[in-house]
């Protein structure tokens, strides 16, 4: 359960800072933050990742409660006592949840983070998102080694956490 407590962590921090962007700033204001690198730009996308399929929120809500569905599944049938595994989905639910929520109550996705070697505007959510890809393959990269000096029958020195 205190996986459960990530995600909710997650949400809360996306949540909060969404709200403060919208609050805060006019769409299409941007703030230095350090010149030349990073700036807080207020963005509202009501597509998916770059603006891709804009305006299509049924699909959205479609694919969103799919894959929470499937995040759950995978966390407590398959997860369970896989600390690595455990949080990356976690981390998944944390950032779907977060624009899911967007998508229900503004019918659009605020995203504000902007570095300027991107050309796109992100959010916490997003962020989570990505983090939880990358913790997902390295566990099954770890998963795949640990496979392979079984089969050769040598001792793993990676713990995934099982």
């Amino acid at each position: 359960m205190i996986y459960y407590l990530l995600a909710l962590m997650i949400i809360a921090v996306d949540q909060l800072t969404k709200l403060l962007v919208v609050r805060n700033m006019e769409v299409g204001e941007s703030i230095n933050v350090i010149d030349g690198f990073f700036y807080l730009t207020s963005h509202r996308n009501t597509g998916a990742a770059w603006g891709m399929l804009e305006g299509q929120m049924w699909l959205f809500y479609i694919v969103t409660l799919v894959v929470i569905a499937g995040i759950l599944y995978y966390y407590h049938k398959h997860a369970i006592g896989n600390k690595l595994f455990s949080a990356s989905l976690m981390v998944l639910l944390g950032g779907a949840v977060g624009n899911f929520i967007d998508r229900i109550f503004r019918q659009e996705v605020v995203d504000f983070i902007q570095f300027t070697f991107f050309n796109f505007i992100f959010n916490i959510a997003d962020a989570a998102l990505t983090i939880g890809v990358i913790m997902l393959f390295l566990q099954m990269i770890l998963e795949e080694v640990q496979e392979k000096r079984k089969k050769n029958g040598k001792h793993s020195t990676f713990n995934t956490g099982k």
